[in-house]
């Protein structure tokens, strides 16, 4: 079953228009007719519309509603990746791999060690690609909503914009054992707001941490092995899934 997204606007009462490159995408790649079903979602209210193509013309395909599935695909929790800029093409990878797991929101943070340095050109280039392939790892997985990539924040700016979460990890070296992890994560509870910062390939500063544990920032261990920054995040994340899908909410 293909998938598509559109915005709100395009599904009105049982017509569902879709727009854009997807239409050069369902006509000439995948080569569909009328008649044939794919599944809609607008990227905002976790459902899954399913449509039968009724016409294909030049800029849109009109499609035809036959039901509305909402089989809770989305995690019950949103999860925000705070992810200390990477070197090459690391962040893509963290990207596409974050979204198959059911981030919500991933926000690009510029460190003191980080090695990358974003102008501001740069970093909405840059910003705008890993926007598509959010979009293109949220069809791929069947999500329902696209997850948004921030605009770059430096360290200050994102423990500010994480305050209000009910929940804020950082993983440490010198954190205590894996038990008080294994607490923390089993602890989660349904519709919290969680943040997970990660740092870049050389970690975090003192003072970055310092700052983190200032704000209520919980430091938690990976384990006993030194991880790279572009798995760091997805060990978390595959924690934090397997907790709230395996309590079955």
């Amino acid at each position: 079953m293909y998938q598509f997204f559109v915005e709100p606007s395009q599904i009105q009462g049982t017509r569902v228009v879709i727009t854009g490159s997807d239409v050069n995408h369902i006509k000439n790649v995948l080569r569909m007719q009328p008649g044939e079903e794919i599944a809609v979602s607008n990227g905002e209210d976790g459902k899954e519309y399913r449509c039968g193509i009724e016409e294909l013309y030049e800029d849109e395909i009109v499609c035809t509603l036959r039901f509305v599935k909402e089989d809770g695909v989305e995690l019950s929790s949103k999860i925000y990746l705070f992810q200390g800029l990477p070197k090459a093409d690391k962040m893509e990878l963290i990207v596409q791999k974050a979204v198959e797991l059911g981030i919500y929101e991933i926000i690009p943070v510029s460190t003191k060690r980080a090695v990358v340095k974003l102008d501001e050109k740069k970093a909405k280039s840059k910003i705008a690609r890993w926007q598509t392939i959010s979009e293109a790892a949220a069809k791929q997985s069947k999500r329902r909503i696209v997850p948004q990539i921030h605009t770059v924040m430096s360290f200050k700016e994102a423990v500010a914009y994480a305050k209000d979460m009910q929940v804020k990890l950082i993983p440490y070296e010198l954190a205590e054992g894996m038990e008080k992890t294994r607490k923390i994560i089993g602890s989660l509870k349904p519709g919290e707001d969680i943040a997970i910062f990660i740092g870049p390939e050389g970690g975090f500063e003192e003072n970055e941490i310092q700052t983190a544990l200032d704000n209520g920032i919980e430091p938690i261990t990976l384990g006993k092995r030194i991880l790279r920054t572009e798995t760091a995040g997805f060990t978390i994340l595959s924690w934090i899934m397997y907790q709230l899908e395996g309590m079955g909410i």
